[in-house]
């Protein structure tokens, strides 16, 4: 599966937005207006990188392979009703749920999602994956970026490793319950975009991380 999904290591895309407590399950601040679009990014889809202008190709790829586009009001209505679904399946499961303009992010944190220093999901986690992978299916004229983080400890070129790796494994589980391979984009970032201190343990437990970023597929 992993020669399906190629691997990119930078990104600078700075994800911001209102999160959601994943433990009590808080509302948000709805948003139907568009926001801002994804960020400059070296990613990888199908063997095709995709990075800045370069998403657009990912887009015709998708509209080309019959998916179709979304436009104008339509955009704001549709994450927003994916945005519900997300927030009722991942309710209690740890994950969080960021919705900033037209994207949604989800956060999960490595303490749920793999063993310490390693790549492989932890089995107990595969059945809030298979809920992401419920949504995705059915709102399917979306974009998803799989970005793996770390926190600081170790060298540089070890959790820019694990973080690639992490973000293939959850890409490579989700790409198994049906979703188009060619909707994603699979990146790694290390310890280079910390939410919080590294100096404390709390701090580098939130750093440890892999989110999901959905983004509606537009027409080009």
């Amino acid at each position: 599966m992993l020669k399906k999904i190629a691997i990119a290591a930078t990104v600078t895309t700075f994800l911001a937005g209102c999160t959601t407590d994943p433990y009590t399950g808080e509302q948000k601040i709805s948003n139907t207006a568009g926001g801002a679009g994804i960020g400059a990014a070296v990613g990888a889809l199908g063997g095709m990188m995709v990075g800045g202008s370069k998403n657009a190709q990912r887009n015709a790829v998708l509209i080309g392979a019959g998916l179709g586009a979304l436009g104008g009001g339509a955009i704001g209505n549709y994450m927003d009703r994916q945005e519900s679904e997300l927030r009722s399946q991942l309710q209690g499961t740890g994950v969080s749920v960021t919705r900033n303009g037209d994207r949604i992010i989800l956060n999960m944190p490595s303490s749920i999602t793999f063993n310490t220093d390693q790549d492989v999901v932890m089995p107990q986690f595969y059945p809030t994956l298979t809920s992401v992978a419920i949504v995705l299916r059915k709102f399917d004229k979306t974009l998803v970026d799989i970005k793996g983080h770390t926190d600081s400890t170790g060298s540089a070129s070890h959790n820019q490793n694990l973080s690639q790796r992490r973000a293939a494994s959850v890409g490579n589980y989700l790409s198994g319950q049906g979703i188009d391979g060619r909707r994603f984009a699979i990146m790694g970032f290390g310890a280079t975009q910390p939410v919080a201190s590294n100096a404390t343990p709390d701090g580098r437990a939130q750093n440890r991380r892999v989110e999901i970023e959905i983004s509606p597929l537009k027409g080009v």
